[in-house]
This record gives structure tokens, C-alpha cells and sequence, in this order.
């Protein structure tokens, strides 16, 4: 359709089994994802774009545990190990993932203070990537989402695309999720209430 956008979320290596932040069935969706893309003509792909000592990294912190969550000066923060560092192979795509058709790439927590789930705004919810205004300009009213991982970042950018105004569904099958502290049902609760569409299948 002329007025739809994929967005494929953060299908990266250390996120996809062997790297740094692996979330289970990562690597199996990937078919799902390429045909997804395949069949829409437009694509937008987000890369996780951490620096070094990215904030949100545990080892930023003597003496923190990993998946815990500390206050920063915009909420609670979880602090992960660290994954999807600038320039390295963990940022990079997945190598099965087809890119060519991608549009744009929107990188994001690259702030050194600030983590970012979704695709439109970082986790201080007032730091912008663009994407909004990127969409609306082009012309789409309708985002379909999938990618990594669907209890954050899918989760995250799709309730952010709702509320900029899109149309929105999420492709569960094309999607794998992290699920921390039952996250997974959390998240699916607040999208389905956001009015978000879950598409089971791709």
C-alpha cells in the first residue's frame, strides 16, 4: 500500500543467538522478517548505536547487576550488558537480513546519558529521532513493525507510533521477545489497550 511503512526494529547481531544480549528466536524470525519486507515497498530499518560506555550498560556501574533497574534522571532504567557498541560486528544486521530494500536507517542510543527503545523518541520520552516527521513527510499513515525485541523496542515504537497519530500493527510471528519479569505479557497488554493491531502471522 502507498500510505504503509515497514519498520523492522533492531534486527542486529547481538541481539540474534551467540551475541551479547541474545533473545531467544531471534535467528528464526529472520525468514519472517525478509518476507515481510518483501512485500512492502517501503522499508525503514533502526540500529541500536551505543557508544562504549553507553549509561545503560551494567558495566558503566561498580557493583551493578545486570537486568536490574536504577533510577536515572528520566525513570527507572534497566541496565543491560553491553551490546550494539558503535562500529563493531555486534551492531551490525543480522547477515541474512535483507537490507537493500531499506529506505532509511534510523540509529538511536547513541546519547551517552539517554537509552532508547523506540524507533520516534529516547527513553527521557522528549530526545526526537526524526522518524515522525520522516514519515508523516513521505505520506504514510500506517506502520507494520517487527524485529527485536517485542516487549521493548517493538513494543515501545509501535505505542509511539500510535500516539503520533499512525495506524498501527505489530506482526507477533515476526518477533521474539525478551521477557524479563514477564515483560512479554506486559507490554502485549499495553499495546493491545494503546489500540495497536496484532497481526498473528506474517
Amino acid at each position: 500500500m502507498p500510505n504503509e511503512a515497514l519498520i523492522v526494529v533492531d534486527m542486529q547481531n547481538d541481539f540474534c543467538e551467540g551475541g551479547a544480549l541474545a533473545v531467544v528466536g531471534a535467528n528464526a524470525i529472520v525468514p519472517l522478517v525478509n518476507r515481510l519486507i518483501s512485500r512492502h515497498d517501503h522499508v525503514v530499518l533502526t540500529q541500536d548505536w551505543h557508544p562504549p560506555r553507553h549509561a545503560s550498560f551494567v558495566t558503566s556501574r561498580e557493583d551493578a547487576v545486570a537486568f536490574s533497574s536504577v533510577p536515572f534522571p528520566y525513570g527507572p532504567q534497566t541496565l543491560w550488558p553491553p551490546h550494539c557498541v558503535q562500529g563493531t560486528p555486534g551492531a551490525e544486521f543480522h547477515p541474512d537480513l535483507v537490507t537493500v530494500k531499506a529506505e532509511m536507517i534510523v540509529r538511536k542510543g547513541f546519547h551517552q546519558g539517554i537509552d532508547s527503545y523506540s524507533a520516534f523518541r529516547e527513553n527521557d520520552r522528549m530526545t526526537r529521532t526524526g522518524l515522525d516527521g520522516y514519515l508523516k513527510a513521505r505520506g504514510f499513515s500506517r506502520v507494520v513493525i517487527c524485529g527485536l525485541a517485542l516487549d521493548y523496542c517493538v513494543a515501545w515504537t509501535a505505542i509511539d507510533a500510535r500516539q503520533a497519530g499512525f495506524d498501527v500493527a505489530v506482526v507477533l510471528e515476526a518477533t521474539a521477545a525478551i521477557n524479563l519479569d514477564g515483560s512479554r505479557k506486559r507490554m502485549l497488554t499495553e499495546m493491545r489497550q494503546g489500540g495497536i493491531d496484532l497481526t498473528a502471522t506474517a
